[in-house]
């Protein structure tokens, strides 16, 4: 493996740089012009980019085992590795469900052949994700996968009493429970976002009390228990209020937005386009400055992209038959830096600490992930040109599957180079061929 110089960047948005990668670390950080570079290494110029620590998504579906025609473990970490990350998440709703220990070191095993990101299983919080109960959440904590994030992210574990026996659980194990917030009666038939829109063109409405009651409750019960709890893809106005009253009371809630959720609203279905069939649904630009405004002043916590890849015909059909969902880790990074960064409300610090930095953290990979660009810390790198701009085109995206929500849309920044512990996976913008195991 030769190690890198990479010359003039700025760390984090800052002043210029060289930092050096050589063993699977990041050996110097010195003026321009300063750093040795080893014999043999490969030097590139970062001129006017942006180097940040390896993203992590907390919220991946890989599909694997089971939807193979949708994505594969490696086809979607060779997707993430494309949009900048280092690590991923994998979602529990596979089949058969990583509900067990051997369902999620399957799917670990699967990221460690592939090579492209870390892969962290994320285990079901109740058995086959049937709400009725518990999976094996020590077992699976336990595993090779060493799972600490459980989810029955597509279902709601509405049970108010099966909650608080998950809650009780992860403590032992630092682990918490990630709530996919959806009180299933309210939202029974429910195909977008209730409101002018679903009105207007007869769409069953998904009210936003729906998300809304589920994360109250289930901050009062984490405080009740003294545990941990993760709300993910939270989409409305009242939600980041609830998440920013629990913070206020020193309830250990952390919260996810996706980005599409930062960016799009429900005026796009007016179109009928399945693409834009997503749960949560797209909600309205009030919601969508709210989740903006929540994750400027850290009520939010992350991003996580909720990458839901599907067969071309389960998104090729009519609105009602189609499957809720969209892919999002190559896109994830020019959303943000549009959204967030080109608006003002982020610096690439900031940015570095909602798509790196903490999800690590919650994930508890954070001994080698999200680390400062530092001598002695893991190379786990995404080098950026931010003043670069694209048109998205999903059939031209590593993702096995084409549903993107962004498609024909140009969206700023490009990443130029991903480093999993100081071995290049994207050089140049595209991903580099045979990256082997995961050593």
């Amino acid at each position: 493996m030769p190690a890198y110089v990479l010359r003039n960047v700025r760390p984090l948005g800052g002043e210029p740089a060289d930092v050096v990668l050589s063993g699977g670390l990041v050996a110097e950080v010195a003026a321009p012009g300063a750093a040795t570079a080893p014999e043999g290494a490969v030097e590139l110029d970062g001129a006017g980019h942006v180097l940040l620590p390896g993203l992590v998504d907390l919220h991946t579906h890989l599909r694997e085992p089971g939807r193979e025609d949708a994505e594969t473990v490696l086809s979607g970490t060779r997707a993430a590795a494309a949009g900048g990350f280092t690590a991923v998440h994998a979602m529990a709703n596979t089949s058969p469900v990583a509900d067990t220990a051997g369902v999620v070191e399957q799917v670990w095993r699967l990221g460690q052949e592939a090579g492209w990101v870390d892969v962290h299983p994320v285990g079901a919080v109740t058995v086959g994700l049937g709400g009725e109960r518990l999976a094996e959440l020590g077992a699976m904590a336990d595993s090779k996968a060493r799972v600490r994030v459980f989810s029955d992210d597509g279902r709601c574990v509405h049970d108010p009493v099966l909650m608080r026996r998950a809650l009780e659980y992860v403590k032992a194990f630092d682990g918490v429970v990630a709530q996919h917030a959806q009180e299933p009666r309210l939202t029974e038939g429910a195909q977008m976002h209730e409101g002018v829109v679903s009105a207007e063109i007869g769409l069953a409405g998904w009210p936003a009390v729906a998300e809304e009651a589920i994360i109250a409750r289930d901050v009062l019960l984490a405080e009740h228990v003294g545990s941990r709890l993760h709300v993910c893809h939270l989409s409305t106005r009242g939600s980041v209020e609830i998440v920013r009253w629990a913070k206020a009371r020193g309830i250990d809630v952390t919260a996810e937005v996706t980005p599409h959720h930062l960016l799009l609203t429900d005026d796009l279905a007016r179109g009928y386009d399945p693409v834009f069939k997503v749960n949560p649904p797209l909600r309205t630009a009030d919601d969508v400055e709210a989740v903006r405004e929540g994750l400027a002043d850290g009520t939010i916590d992350i991003v996580a992209t909720d990458h839901a890849p599907h067969a071309r015909e389960d998104k090729d059909c009519e609105w009602a038959a189609a499957a809720f969902g969209m892919t999002g880790l190559e896109t994830a990074l020019s959303v943000v830096q549009q959204t967030m960064v080109d608006t003002g409300r982020l610096t690439w610090a900031g940015v570095a600490r909602v798509l790196s930095a903490n999800p690590a953290h919650i994930g508890r990979i954070d001994a080698q992930h999200g680390r400062p660009i530092a001598a002695g810390e893991p190379a786990n790198l995404v080098l950026v040109d931010p003043s670069a701009t694209r048109v998205v085109d999903g059939a031209v995206q590593e993702t096995a599957s084409a549903n993107t929500p962004f498609q024909g849309r140009e969206l700023p920044g490009r990443v130029v180079a991903t480093f999993l512990r100081g071995r290049a996976t994207v050089l140049g913008g595209a991903p580099v061929e045979a990256t082997g195991a995961v050593a």
